[in-house]
């Protein structure tokens, strides 16, 4: 969808809230993905993406245009949401799988038990996978926000900026300083013998 659709769209939504389903339909599993990769459970990356997907509902009308996609800002809302998810559990957010240098699970949502069965078998057949969600464990959410962004997402500087509403100098520091660490803790882990699914 081009910025200019998006905007004629907003303006459909303003006199019709059902429009907004086009962009539920353009937008949902470039989103789940991005909030998968972040949580690494199906069930509650769905949850997630559900929460992202109202909240964007309810404040569609709220929404500034300023040549900005509307992608940027659902992925701001997501990242929210997922940051929130894991302050309420008491958990520490992992996944990121090897930051790109192998392929990543995308998801095409036709039918949810034989999807999640595909997911599930997928992650435990990578040994690597398991190891850098516990050297990611090791790592404060604001790092993964930007690595998750980066390399799975390929965001620009530019783009994470926006989504996060942070400097690109901001952005630029946070990913040297965070694959450093997660190099440090992902060469921890694979001396520890993490390397397999236990």
């Amino acid at each position: 969808m081009t910025l200019e659709e998006e905007k004629q769209l907003l303006e459909k939504i303003k006199g019709d809230p059902e429009f907004f389903g086009k962009i539920f339909d353009a937008y949902y599993k470039t989103i789940f993905n991005y909030i998968f990769h972040r949580v690494a459970d199906y069930d509650i990356s769905r949850d997630i993406a559900a929460d992202t997907f109202l909240k964007a509902y309810l404040k569609i009308n709220t929404f500034l245009w300023r040549d900005v996609s509307i992608l940027t800002w659902l992925y701001r809302i997501a990242t929210n949401e997922i940051n929130y998810y894991y302050r309420k559990n008491s958990v520490t957010n992992l996944s990121l799988d090897l930051l790109g240098s192998q392929a990543s699970i995308l998801f095409e949502f036709d039918d949810y038990q034989t999807e999640k069965q595909l997911i599930e078998d997928e992650m435990k057949l990578n040994e690597d996978f398991d190891c850098v969600q516990r050297s990611l464990k090791k790592l404060t959410l604001k790092y993964q926000e930007v690595l998750s962004l980066r390399y799975f997402e390929k965001k620009s500087l530019k783009e994470i900026s926006e989504i996060l509403d942070k400097k690109e100098g901001t952005i630029k520091s946070l990913l040297s300083r965070g694959l450093d660490k997660l190099k440090v803790e992902y060469t921890n882990a694979t001396k520890s013998g993490y390397m397999h699914y236990e």
